[in-house]
């Protein structure tokens, strides 16, 4: 047997110091902020319910479906001795003797690597689409690293790109729409002679200008499969921690949303921290505002008790920020506007076939750290949006729409459509394992039914102005989310991320990235939907709705991938044969190509390789099977895949981002080579023989 691949550093998931300190404002060493003491998902087995026969036998079991209109908020639902059968598409179980990989995955996998360069498999080749700097808007000059300014910065595409998706422009042959969000700013790799206690006022703005949302026309060469921007296109454009957006929805005008500058309560200036997002049917782009209380500096000073304690459960709790932005800006200085945190946390809207709009918030999607929002349609045309709160021991949500979609392009379409996520009812997950609760220790050892596996229901927190928590308003609900879904059990999870419903089956998928302080001190120990103690390596839950409905109150779930070592005995691959898959750790976004096959992008790799790009069946003889397409530069995350038939988009985020690295002395040297700044970017890769990704 081959020795186990090495952990690399003691980090939490094997990220840098310098990613945690500018990501995240270094999450992982604080207190967790959920300190509820709701029930956990291995706390609630009544009676080891059991719903692997029907799983099994290819029915779809909605979690107390019957009864789910009596299951009071908080409480564990009742166990049926027999649950109904209920016909859906069932769980594939088959192994069946397929030669070589499952369609769309059909290459040569990447093997775990440490290089400084994007690394694809053979017979695929790859370009730069766009690069942190580059000019899009009108007037925008040329990248120069030491020229940098706050103007220029504006027009140029912001730093450090995560969600990416591509969008059809009609009457432009060959020309799409790519939206680009950019999370955070890594000053120390962008400015030299940075200090960190010091930063000017030039720097501070400049940073501010590279936050924010892009979009950019691109093109591509049909001979060779290129992908290029199209600057000073009519359709570019920048948004900015200046720019303004709206508050919509239930919660827009708020007193809790109001602030001096404001006194409306709806009107925004910048986004931050933006993480994965989603591609609507109505043609927007959706974008997750992640975490964006490493911002707002002094809430240790915060005399009111109520309020403190609110922003406690956002991760807000110390003096001054690490960026020390409210040295320049009062709306960062919670003593001064205790509600502008307020106004972030939110799911963005941008419409970008008009140049003229301005982005919603949509305050009927919750306020919590978003990383992902990404749409369904019910039979009858209502969107479902499914979301995760990136936060160790937080939930998993998703909002039902009251409207339905209009369809075609038309003005009065459009224009309804832009309404869809205003009204609706918001929900939270609560999962049941279905094992003895003596067989989840916390080693990842399966329980004796041979998977993770089991029911659950969606608790609604508030349907338009309706609360559905008690002791809560509907807009205390909606701005202060996190604690409505501990007032009603939801289930703490292991830092739920990216939430992609299959196109082909309506499944929902769920990036569980990692979680060190799982059974670890007094924070809660494993349970059946999260496995592991001390989890470094992550794993992927899969949900079925309740009649395959979007809109069901109830679900079935199980965990198809539990990450990490194939040699490792608490991982896990769907079943498939562990020696025939690629190692994977600390999943993060994720994507489907028109095969139904899930890919999958990490962030934190804690296996020793570079983060990666990874392909796995989701069904067939071949479900489980993990196959590595791509790596990326030292120090970089893998984000925003979007798989299309032809090509598939990357983004590259925080290259060199490794600890004692600065812009002075960089820890890569991409996407220029030596002596360049290095640049987070937007990597196409595609086949040189123009065949189909995969086939």
């Amino acid at each position: 047997m081959r020795k186990l691949l090495p952990l690399i550093g003691s980090h939490p998931g094997g990220r840098a110091a310098l990613t945690c300190r500018y990501r995240c404002g270094d999450a992982c060493f604080h207190e967790v902020p959920n300190t509820s003491g709701n029930e956990y998902a291995g706390d609630v087995i009544a009676a080891a319910l059991s719903r692997r026969s029907v799983l099994r036998a290819g029915a779809v079991v909605g979690a107390t479906a019957a009864a789910g209109a009596a299951v009071g908020i908080g409480q564990a639902p009742e166990a049926a001795a027999k649950p109904p059968a209920v016909p859906g598409k069932g769980w594939e179980k088959g192994r069946g003797k397929i030669r070589g990989a499952a369609r769309g995955l059909r290459f040569a996998p990447v093997a775990p690597n440490t290089a400084d360069a994007v690394t694809v498999p053979e017979g695929y080749a790859q370009n730069v689409v766009i690069r942190w700097g580059d000019p899009i808007l009108r007037g925008a000059p040329a990248f120069d690293p030491e020229k940098q300014s706050a103007k220029a910065q504006a027009g140029q595409f912001g730093y450090n790109n995560d969600f990416l998706t591509l969008l059809p422009l009609k009457g432009e042959r060959g020309r799409q729409v790519l939206f680009a969000n950019h999370e955070y700013t890594d000053e120390e790799l962008m400015f030299p002679g940075y200090d960190g206690d010091n930063p000017t006022r030039e720097q501070v703005e400049i940073a501010w200008a590279a936050h924010g949302l892009s979009v950019v026309v691109v093109e591509e060469d049909r001979r060779t499969g290129k992908l290029t921007a199209v600057p000073r296109h009519h359709l570019n454009r920048r948004f900015t921690t200046t720019s303004e957006f709206r508050l919509t929805g239930p919660a827009a005008g708020s007193d809790l949303l109001k602030t001096s500058a404001d006194p409306t309560g709806t009107k925004v200036l910048g986004t931050l921290n933006n993480c994965a997002g989603g591609t609507t049917p109505w043609g927007t782009a959706l974008s997750g505002e992640e975490n964006f209380n490493q911002y707002f500096a002094n809430a240790a000073s915060v005399t009111d008790p109520e309020v403190k304690a609110r922003l406690g459960r956002y991760g807000m709790s110390g003096g001054a920020s690490g960026r020390k932005w409210e040295r320049f800006d009062d709306r960062f200085d919670l003593t001064k506007e205790p509600n502008e945190a307020n106004r972030f946390g939110w799911v963005v809207e941008v419409d970008p076939y008009d140049p003229d709009s301005v982005p919603r918030k949509r305050t009927a999607l919750g306020r919590f750290k978003h990383e992902a929002a990404q749409p369904r349609l019910t039979a009858d045309g209502r969107p479902v949006v499914y979301m995760g709160d990136d936060e160790r021991f937080d939930y998993f949500y998703k909002f039902v729409s009251s409207k339905r979609m209009m369809k075609g392009d038309s003005r009065a379409a459009r224009e309804h459509n832009l309404t869809l996520l205003d009204e609706g009812t918001l929900y939270v997950a609560k999962l049941t394992g279905d094992s003895p609760a003596a067989e989840i220790d916390g080693s990842g050892k399966l329980p004796s039914d041979g998977e993770f596996d089991g029911s659950g229901v969606w608790i609604p927190l508030a349907t338009g102005t309706t609360s559905h928590v008690p002791g809560m308003s509907a807009e205390e609900v909606y701005v202060h989310t996190r604690l409505a879904a501990d007032k009603v059990g939801a289930t703490k999870m292991d830092r739920p991320e990216d939430v992609e419903p299959s196109p082909r089956t309506g499944r929902v998928y769920v990036a569980l990235t990692n979680n060190s302080r799982r059974g670890v001190d007094s924070n809660p120990a494993a349970d059946e939907a999260n496995p592991r103690n001390a989890n470094k390596h992550g794993q992927v839950l899969e949900l079925a709705e309740h009649w395959d409905d979007p809109a069901a109150d109830g679900f079935a779930w199980r965990l198809f991938l539990v990450c990490g070592d194939p040699e490792d005995p608490s991982t896990y691959f769907a079943g498939f044969p562990k020696d025939q898959v690629s190692p994977i750790s600390c999943p993060d976004n994720l994507a489907f190509d028109d095969y139904g096959n899930l890919w999958i992008s990490t962030d934190g790799n804690a296996l020793g390789s570079n983060d990666g790009l990874f392909g796995v069946a989701t069904a067939g003889g071949r479900r489980g099977e993990v196959r590595q397409f791509l790596t990326v530069p030292v120090g970089a995350e893998t984000c925003g895949p979007i798989i299309q038939d032809r090509r598939v988009l990357v983004a590259v985020q925080h290259p060199g981002e490794v600890d004692g690295a600065s812009y002075e002395q960089p820890a890569s040297a991409w996407p220029d080579g030596p002596g360049k700044v290095v640049r987070p970017s937007v990597v196409a890769v595609w086949r040189e023989d123009g065949r189909g990704i995969g086939a």
